[in-house]
């Protein structure tokens, strides 16, 4: 059995909209928190940090976690472990290139995100609006420190 993938996502709200991401995935427009893969010797506070700035040119301040969240894509059985953090935003970065396959940002309410849903990556992203909106957080300080060895031994929160 392998390990699962781990993965960060940012969740920035500013009066009712969140910072979502458009990018190309196997020629497929689907809409996404900031969100990606942990490097090789960086904590998850980094990593979420770094990959909201590539793909959004904002910097993401990380408050709390949201959640720990599992998630097995129908097709490809691949597994992947979620820690999606709520927090904010400053200091946009005008005219920076974003990370290959962003295609643009948007800020949706979650109406709109709802509306948009068949476009969704996964599940998850509705699903980590929804427990932030439900008022779902944890200390960040639980998991932040965490790198790519240790965050695969924590267990699921926030299912």
């Amino acid at each position: 059995m392998s390990h699962p993938r781990i993965t960060v996502a940012a969740v920035a709200e500013t009066d009712g909209r969140f910072l979502l991401v458009e990018e190309r995935i196997d020629r497929r427009l689907v809409i996404n928190q900031p969100a990606g893969h942990v490097e090789p010797g960086e904590t998850l506070l980094e990593a979420v940090v770094r990959e909201a700035r590539e793909e959004t040119a904002w910097l993401f301040t990380a408050r709390e976690l949201i959640g720990v969240y599992l998630w097995r894509h129908p097709r490809s059985g691949r597994t992947t472990k979620r820690f999606a953090s709520a927090g904010t935003v400053t200091d946009h970065r005008d005219g920076q290139p974003l990370d290959t396959g962003i295609v643009g940002t948007h800020w949706l309410t979650r109406e709109e995100l709802e509306r948009r849903e068949p476009q969704l990556r996964s599940p998850l992203v509705l699903r980590c609006v929804d427990d932030y909106l439900a008022g779902r957080r944890q200390p960040l300080a639980a998991v932040a420190a965490l790198d790519l060895g240790s965050a695969l031994g924590v267990a699921a929160v926030g299912l």
